[in-house]
């Protein structure tokens, strides 16, 4: 149903959820829609209360986007690049050198399991991202 362009690998999700917005709004004027959610099949491990969790949030938050996250399984204050020679001379920063895990911020990931948001929030975002967005934190799933 979607246009030649927004099938190739090139195109962005968000194209494709703004397209659908678009489409919907012109060839089903019978219905009228405030909320969207995205549950991407390639991150089909969440369960029907993560969906109802993340839409009493939006509520709770008086949001208008919820984009639900896990915690990083590896820190990113312990990952760097690294220069062609290998040297790891700054590869950690100083201020975390020699701290434990315990003590370092937690970091959070996307792990594109639920996309929710007012759809004119959407339009004008042109994405799921701004200062009305609140992250549902869901529990990180071990395979």
């Amino acid at each position: 149903m979607r246009p030649k362009e927004l099938t190739t690998d090139e195109a962005k999700g968000i194209e494709v959820v703004l397209y659908a917005i678009d489409w919907l709004k012109e060839n089903d004027k019978q219905k009228q829609y405030d909320l969207l959610i995205l549950l991407q099949p390639t991150s089909p491990l969440r369960i029907s209360e993560d969906i109802d969790k993340a839409i009493e949030l939006l509520f709770l938050k008086e949001a208008k986007a919820i984009v639900s996250v896990c915690e990083v399984d590896h820190h990113p204050l312990w990952a760097n690049t690294l220069p062609e020679n290998g040297c790891m001379k700054n590869f950690i920063r100083k201020e975390i050198m020699n701290k434990n895990r315990q003590e370092l911020p937690i970091f959070y990931r996307l792990n594109g399991a639920i996309y929710l948001a007012y759809w004119n929030y959407l339009k004008e975002q042109e994405n799921f991202f701004g200062k009305e967005t609140f992250a549902y934190i869901m529990p990180k799933v071990v395979l």
